[in-house]
């Protein structure tokens, strides 16, 4: 039979709707991400009871799978205690001659915006493992990155 004589509502003629996809690694997240995924759960859950419509229904769902399995695999991880730039601190750095303070957080904590940056972000892992002083090569320069202090996320 043609295609031409068929429904429009037939599901093969349907985009395939895929699963949003996990960043890749372990799900490492700050004291306060937990939280945070808890109220994105809660507020998705929210949005699914007044939801109208199948394919919105259905798009909700599909972020509560997501925002789940984050839950389930989220390891709060704690700030090194040598002092030296992990998840949960806080970096004020020279970049390029410009200073700037920024958090290194979990995937989905992640804003950088404000200056919220995730471990697995190309400048977080420059900065990992140094400490106050050190100069680190990043974007193709020896010493673009000047750390000039390390502490706790505010």
């Amino acid at each position: 039979m043609s295609v031409a004589f068929r429904r429009e509502e037939d599901e093969e003629h349907r985009e395939p709707r895929f699963e949003l996809p996990l960043p890749p690694g372990p799900n490492y997240v700050t004291a306060r991400g937990p939280a945070l995924i808890a109220d994105r759960i809660a507020a998705l859950e929210a949005e699914l009871a007044t939801a109208a419509g199948e394919e919105a229904i259905q798009a909700i769902r599909r972020q509560l799978r997501y925002w789940a399995t984050r839950r389930a695999t989220a390891e709060v991880v704690a700030p090194p205690a040598d002092g030296s730039i992990g998840i949960g601190c806080a970096v004020r750095l020279l970049l390029n001659g410009r200073e700037r303070t920024v958090s290194i957080v979990g995937d989905d904590e992640a804003d950088p915006a404000a200056d919220r940056v995730s471990f697995s972000a190309p400048l977080a892992r420059a900065l990992i493992g140094a400490e106050a002083g050190d100069f680190l090569p990043f974007a193709g320069r020896d010493d673009a990155l000047e750390v000039l202090s390390v502490g706790p996320l505010p």
